[in-house]
C-alpha cells in the first residue's frame, strides 16, 4: 500500500494552549509520581490536530503545570519549524519530504516518526447532490485536473448539468500532498479550486453547495456526516468502496493512510516532560483517535513506536 512506502487559512500559526483541567476520561499512562512542569511546542497537520489535541487535555489531567500548545498550520507548516528546532513534536498527514529531512540534518535536528492512527482521506458532496453513488479513482483525476469539466454532465453523460465547485486543502496540507500524489498523479490541480488549511471552511463550503465536491480527513466527515454525503471510491477495476472505520482499518477503501507526529530526539532526552508526554501519547493516541472520528491501529505498530522511543533516549 502506498502510505506504507511513504506514507484555518493559515497565515499566522492558530494554536490551542492545552493547560489546566480537561474534560475528559482518565487514560492510563507513563507518568512519573513526581510532578512534571514547562513547555511542549507541538505544531503541523490540521488532520492530526484532533488527536493531539485530546492527547493534550489529557495528559493536562495528570500534569497540569505542562503546557501544552497544539499549533495548526499544516504538515508543511508545521515541518518548518520543525526542522530548524523552534518546535517538540510536528503533526503530519504524510511522511516528511527528502527536503524537509535535509533541512533537519542540516540543522542538526535528529527526529523520531510515530505512527498514530490510521486515517481514510474522504471526498465528499453536498446532501443535495441526489445523482452521485460513487466514482473511480480515474473520474476524481479527471475532475481535479481537467478545466474542460465544469459540469457533472462533463463528469458522467447520466448526470446534471449542475455546475462543480471544488473546495481543497491548502498546499502546506498534508492532505493535499497525498491526495496530490494518490489521485492528480503529482500533476498541477485546476486553478478553479477553493483552497483553505481550515478543514471547517471546506466541510461549510461543500455543505452549502449543490454542486460541490471536496476531500479532507475522515475525523472531519464523521463529525459532519449529518451534512455531507461520502463518496464511495473504485480503484483499479474493484467495487467502490465507502469509507468506514472498518474498511480503512482493512485498507479496503482506496484513500487509506497512516498519520503521524514527529518527536525532536534532543527534546526527548533533554526535556523531562516530553519524555513523559511521548509516552503517554503512545499509550493513549489509538483510544483517543478512535473518539475523534480516526482508527487506533494494530498494537504491533504502536510496540513499534515504543520501541523506536526507547532507542532514542538511549
Amino acid at each position: 500500500m502506498s502510505w506504507m512506502k511513504k506514507t484555518a487559512l493559515i497565515t499566522t500559526v492558530a494554536s490551542i494552549a492545552v493547560v489546566g483541567a480537561a474534560c475528559g476520561n482518565d487514560k492510563g499512562s507513563s507518568s512519573s509520581s513526581s510532578d512534571l512542569s514547562g513547555k511542549i511546542a507541538i505544531d503541523g497537520s490540521s488532520t492530526v490536530f484532533p488527536i493531539m489535541e485530546a492527547v493534550g487535555e489529557e495528559y493536562s489531567i495528570e500534569q497540569p503545570d505542562v503546557n501544552v500548545t497544539v499549533g495548526v498550520s499544516g504538515t508543511g507548516g508545521g515541518f518548518k519549524r520543525f526542522v530548524v528546532g523552534e518546535t517538540d513534536l510536528s503533526n503530519a498527514s504524510r511522511e516528511i519530504k527528502e527536503e524537509e529531512a535535509a533541512k533537519a540534518e542540516e540543522n542538526g535536528i535528529e527526529y523520531t516518526k510515530m505512527a498514530l492512527a490510521l486515517d481514510g482521506l474522504t471526498v465528499a458532496v453536498s446532501k443535495e447532490n441526489t445523482w452521485l453513488k460513487e466514482l473511480t479513482i480515474e473520474q476524481l483525476n479527471k475532475m481535479w485536473l481537467d478545466p474542460n469539466v465544469k459540469t457533472w454532465k462533463d463528469v458522467d453523460s447520466s448526470f446534471p448539468a449542475e455546475p462543480i465547485k471544488f473546495f481543497s486543502p491548502g498546499k502546506d496540507s498534508g492532505t493535499f500532498d497525498y491526495f496530490n500524489e494518490e489521485v492528480m498523479d503529482e500533476k498541477d490541480m485546476r486553478k478553479d479550486v477553493q483552497l483553505s488549511e481550515d478543514d471547517n471552511v471546506l466541510v461549510k463550503g461543500v455543505e452549502g453547495t449543490k454542486g460541490a465536491i471536496g476531500y479532507f480527513g475522515y475525523a472531519y466527515y464523521a463529525e459532519n456526516k449529518d451534512k455531507l454525503k461520502e463518496v464511495p471510491l473504485s480503484a483499479e477495476g474493484k467495487d467502490a468502496v465507502a469509507p468506514t472505520p472498518e474498511t480503512i482499518n482493512d485498507l479496503s477503501y482506496p484513500l487509506s493512510r497512516e498519520i503521524y507526529t514527529y518527536v525532536n530526539n534532543k527534546s526527548l532526552n533533554d526535556k523531562k516532560q516530553v519524555a513523559d508526554f511521548v509516552k503517554f501519547t503512545n499509550e493513549n493516541a489509538g483510544d483517543l483517535a478512535e473518539e475523534v472520528g480516526y482508527v487506533k491501529m494494530k498494537q504491533d505498530r504502536y510496540d513499534e513506536n515504543a520501541k523506536a522511543i526507547e532507542d532514542a533516549m538511549k
